[in-house]
């Protein structure tokens, strides 16, 4: 058997197995690679003379662009000559910094195939941003759009100097117009031959406690490590598949790339400047999507429409990006007899624990291990327990799915893989039938009273009000307890940040948890952010460790009034 064939049979032992978790669990073993492409070898082998749709784009204007499996093995032969032309060779450094255009998959196909090592990106840098990107992540060639290209007006000529700009759908004269790539043949023979355990793709994590890191994957631990995502979306053949997530993040590649194309689906995207419940619903019954992903942001504004009255032809739905709240699981299974299966994994890694397909789902839970993850939960000494740090055990059982390491980095990769296991930094618990539920993050979860405190399960309790859109927990200092559970919230459209909604809040969350865990004080606020959009919490508890003394310190804040 060719590497190829091995491929294969592990991806369709997977799918014949998508709903017997055990079977797929036990006869899984990662492949054992050891001259394997996945552009060449897999990628242009299932799309020869192949006319299913690959990619469908759809534009708010209901302009629509499309590419077959064998539109795209084309297009990205002809941009690796444009790229090699330009000067792009194995090993070097592209930032790609693109929407979801048709441009993206292109770019990372053929990436692939020359084995060059991508860095993604969103077109949302800017400045400092941008400047460390290009300064730590050292890229000898950026593709971009317009939007992006205005990221680099200001930043320090130094950065780009010997550096390739390539224009996509814009024409400057210090950029290369990406649409020359056309005039390019569409056979590319690469110069230098790839190996299995060449760098591939190297990912700026979110930074949401300190400076992003430089994560680095091979040509095979996302290539290939992601058979287990297609096993955790339960993706099969022909399938329309639509996450909803914005390139640059590690996210976009599970799901909006690896995942699907290793099912053979066809990828469905739909770009919109502003969510529209109504518009995103219709445009699933359009369109046929049968298998949706979105973080819990877009559920939570999924579920304010009458999901019931539209006719979707969806199977599988699927939650990831932080954990999805009970109560927005239930109301979506009311209406379309669905259950969202949640999920778990990292920039660091494909998925390594989930909901697959036709199992018992537990309320709060985010799964098992997925087929090919050996997971232990470790606590403060070390040893396996039923609740502590998610780790992965390495040795024999290293999955192919887990990064190389930290780019430039060795310490923190040290302090990550250290004592046989990966850290994941996250704290979960884990029942008698092997169901791992989120606790937090090991940074977040604190005490009070003595009492550990979860953060992920105070905020789940909180979205339940009805006047709450967002909450984040976090310990505020108080002289008799040690510290004290305190929510920043953000309301909904319909509610008024003033003392009446506060005490409704505390009322309503008494009635819920138990005293020593109670919210004790509750602040009207904007959440800090990453620019990919999760909580900086590390910012919200630098400013409860600043309090002195136990009053309100600006109008927004209350505490509890009985």
């Amino acid at each position: 058997m060719t590497d190829a064939d091995i491929f294969l049979a592990a991806r369709d032992l997977l799918q014949d197995n998508r709903a017997d978790y055990s079977a797929a669990v036990s006869g899984f073993e990662w492949p054992q690679l050891t001259d394997f492409n996945w552009g060449f070898d897999y990628f242009d082998r299932i799309a020869a003379d192949n006319d299913q749709t690959a990619l469908h784009i759809l534009e708010e204007s209901g302009e629509a662009s499309t590419l077959t499996y064998a539109e795209l093995s084309e297009r990205s032969n002809q941009v690796a000559n444009f790229l090699v032309r330009h000067g792009a060779k194995r090993g070097d450094r592209i930032l790609v910094m693109l929407g979801n255009q048709i441009e993206l998959w292109e770019s990372m196909l053929a990436a692939i195939k020359i084995g060059a090592v991508m860095i993604p990106a969103t077109t949302l840098l800017a400045g400092a941003d941008l400047a460390d990107r290009m300064e730590r992540g050292n890229a000898t060639m950026v593709i971009t759009n317009q939007t992006g290209a205005a990221g680099f007006e200001g930043i320090d000529v130094s950065l780009l100097k010997g550096v390739a700009m390539i224009g996509v759908g814009f024409v400057d004269s210090d950029w290369v117009s990406y649409n020359n790539s056309h005039n390019e043949e569409g056979v590319f023979a690469p110069a230098e031959k790839t190996e299995v355990d060449d760098p591939l793709l190297e990912y700026f994590t979110s930074g949401t406690t300190a400076r992003p890191k430089l994560v680095q994957h091979t040509q095979v631990s996302y290539p290939v490590g992601h058979l287990s995502t297609m096993y955790w979306l339960g993706l099969q053949k022909g399938d329309v598949h639509w996450t909803i997530s914005s390139p640059g993040w590690a996210k976009h590649a599970w799901s909006c790339f690896f995942a699907p194309f290793i099912a053979q689906a066809t990828i469905f995207l739909y770009n919109y400047t502003r969510f529209d419940g109504d518009t995103v619903l219709k445009v699933l019954v359009d369109n046929k999507v049968n298998t949706l992903c979105a973080p819990p942001t877009v559920w939570r504004f999924l579920i304010q429409e009458d999901l019931g009255s539209y006719d979707v032809a969806l199977r599988e739905l699927i939650s990831a990006g932080e954990p999805l709240n009970p109560e927005v699981i239930e109301q979506v299974r009311n209406a379309w007899g669905i259950t969202i299966r949640d999920g778990y994994g990292q920039t660091e890694t494909t998925a390594q624990i989930g909901n697959s397909t036709g199992q018992e789902l537990k309320p709060g839970s985010m799964g098992r291990p997925m087929p090919g993850y050996v997971i232990d939960l470790l606590d403060p000494d070390g040893e396996p327990s039923d609740e502590g740090e998610i780790c992965i055990k390495l040795g024999e059982d290293r999955p192919l799915g887990l990064m190389v390491g930290y780019v430039d980095d060795s310490t923190k990769t040290a302090e990550a893989m250290r004592d046989g296991y990966y850290h994941t930094g996250d704290v979960g618990s884990r029942d008698t039938d092997g169901y791992i539920t989120y606790v937090g993050r090991a940074d977040d979860v604190f005490k009070a009273s003595g009492y550990r405190i979860s953060p992920f399960e105070l905020e789940s309790v909180l979205i339940e009000h009805p006047a709450v859109a967002e909450a984040a927990v976090v310990p505020s200092p108080d002289e008799l307890r040690g510290f004290v559970p305190k929510a920043y919230v953000i309301l909904t459209a319909d509610h008024d940040p003033n003392d009446a909604t506060a005490q409704d809040i505390f009322a309503f969350m008494r009635e819920r948890v138990s005293g020593y865990k109670l919210v004790r004080r509750l602040e009207f606020s904007d959440l800090p952010k990453t620019i990919s959009g999760k909580i900086r919490r590390v910012e919200l508890r630098g400013q409860e460790n600043d309090r002195s003394g136990a009053e309100a310190r600006t109008p927004m804040e209350f505490t509890e009034t009985k």
